[in-house]
């Protein structure tokens, strides 16, 4: 028993053998078919290759604008919505800012998504006991300013006040002080154990002018018709880095140095009964910025908040700006892949077919021998599998340069058509206008590169793409054997 079995073991043996022997050679004797075979797959390889590292390298891309930008949610009045519903109705009235309840900007805080939050409570008032830091050109303004009487210019408040108060929960989950514009350089934060305390932080700047230390007191009297007046007492001084003459006007109240953090308690105070408990808007910071529509959606359902006047802003306008071209990459390299891996397998299974039909008699005398028909399929699958061994090889040691020429071509020409799309006509180069201005247009850096690197996840979807492709391009055509009957192909041989 046991030699029978050893005998049938190596007979199979030696029969497999002699299979992807006679596969080698009929590669190697089919030398012009086999090297446009492999030059055609090396493309498509290429191409496959290419458009996953590409995708891959936008993905990460992606998520590291998203770590530094991170997630951020504004809730605010939708102006947009309450604009367009105005103008539906046919109303010319005033436009005026809904204030939010405090309990519910504070209801959104406890989600589980949620790491960190801010409330802000913003408003203008007038030095009473100090002098604030004047503009170059403040001198004219408050000479104008004089002249538009009580309130300024039209009736508004605005115009008289001097400094700004900028209410909030937390001063150091404040942009300019996360950022580092802003830095608390004696003294301690505005918190959330600051609330209904008449407490401020100021500007060195300004404390230096006033000769001002923490534990003074300064008060400030309210920019309306009820002038209320508060007494503040001076927790901490920060130092702002921003240029007054960024401002880009000659109030005083614009300059960075009168710039006032007090709890905004203390600023609805100042604007009057109608703001208590309200706020003007809030600020949410994720845990991670992919929980974002969750967390919106979260809100939605379960919150208390009207979302008909006011809305959550996933502030994702600047993480598009930075991204978008290399999304529309991502997504062109993924169309590529899908288009080349049908196209390829297409291309390469008409080659098959033509190599049939010209081996027609050699499948003949196979049969007549005895051969079955199934391994005449198995050997056109081999001879095409030999093939895309070898481009899958080649197409491995040239795929980083090749991907990096192609994401770099890709990612220019996406780059030029934004640029082209953002640039109003009239400041293009012979249109009569001035090349550099940007409106208002965020100042935020846009990724013009990409770091191309092939991973072993790559590698792995290509390989099985590839065989994928050779088995599809060489075992669809080769059925056709199946029809042929060796008696009439001997004897009808053309």
């Amino acid at each position: 028993m046991f030699p029978i079995c050893l005998s049938l073991t190596i007979t199979k043996e030696v029969r497999l053998d002699e299979f992807f022997k006679r596969s080698l050679l009929s590669v190697w004797a089919r030398k012009g078919k086999s090297l446009l075979q492999l030059f055609i797959f090396t493309i498509i390889c290429l191409l496959v290759l290419s458009g996953l590292a590409i995708e891959s390298a936008a993905k990460k891309a992606s998520d590291l604008a998203k770590e530094k930008l991170g997630g951020e949610v504004t809730l605010q009045m939708d102006m947009e919505k309450m604009r367009n519903q105005q103008q539906s109705e046919g109303e010319r009235t005033r436009f005026q800012l809904e204030p939010i309840p405090v309990k519910s900007a504070e209801e959104l805080s406890t989600y589980s998504e949620v790491k960190g939050y801010n409330l802000y409570s913003s408003t203008n008032g007038i030095a009473e006991d100090f002098d604030p830091i004047e503009n170059e050109d403040t001198s004219d303004s408050d000479e104008e300013t004089e002249n538009r009487g009580p309130f300024g210019e039209n009736g508004n408040p605005m115009f008289q006040s001097d400094v700004s108060l900028q209410g909030v929960v937390f001063t150091d989950a404040v942009e300019e002080f996360m950022n580092g514009d802003s830095t608390l350089v004696e003294g301690e934060h505005i918190t959330d154990q600051s609330l209904g305390k008449n407490v401020v932080v100021i500007e060195k700047t300004l404390a230096d002018e006033n000769d001002l230390t923490v534990g003074d007191t300064i008060t400030v009297k309210g920019a309306n018709e009820e002038e209320k007046t508060i007494e503040l007492k001076i927790i901490g001084i920060y130092e702002t880095t921003t240029n007054e003459q960024d401002q880009g006007m000659n109030f005083s109240f614009m300059n960075p140095y009168n710039k006032l953090y007090v709890p905004y308690t203390v600023a609805n105070t100042l604007k009057g009964e109608d703001y208590e408990n309200t706020i003007d808007r809030a600020v949410y910071y994720m845990k991670d910025p992919a929980e974002i529509d969750s967390f919106i959606q979260k809100a939605k359902k379960n919150s208390s908040i009207d979302f008909d006047t006011f809305k959550l802003d996933a502030n994702d306008q600047l993480y598009n700006q930075m991204v978008g071209p290399i999304n529309n990459v991502a997504s062109f390299s993924k169309n590529v892949v899908y288009l080349v891996t049908i196209s390829g397998a297409v291309i390469l299974g008409l080659i098959v077919m033509l190599s049939i039909r010209e081996r027609k008699y050699e499948m003949g005398v196979l049969l007549s021998l005895g051969e079955k028909r199934w391994k005449l399929i198995g050997q056109f699958v081999a001879e095409i599998l030999i093939v895309a061994v070898l481009a899958i090889g080649i197409s491995s040691a040239c795929g980083n340069v090749v991907a990096g020429k192609i994401s770099d071509q890709l990612l220019a020409q996406e780059l030029a058509q934004q640029e082209q799309m953002n640039t109003p006509p009239s400041f293009r180069p012979g249109m009569g206008g001035s090349v550099g201005m940007r409106g208002q247009a965020a100042n935020v850096e846009t990724i013009d590169d990409l770091e191309i690197a092939i991973t072993p996840k790559d590698l792995g979807m290509l390989s099985s793409i590839g065989m994928l492709i050779a088995v599809l391009s060489s075992f669809i055509p080769s059925l056709s054997v199946l029809r042929l009957h060796p008696k009439v192909i001997l004897t009808k041989q053309d």
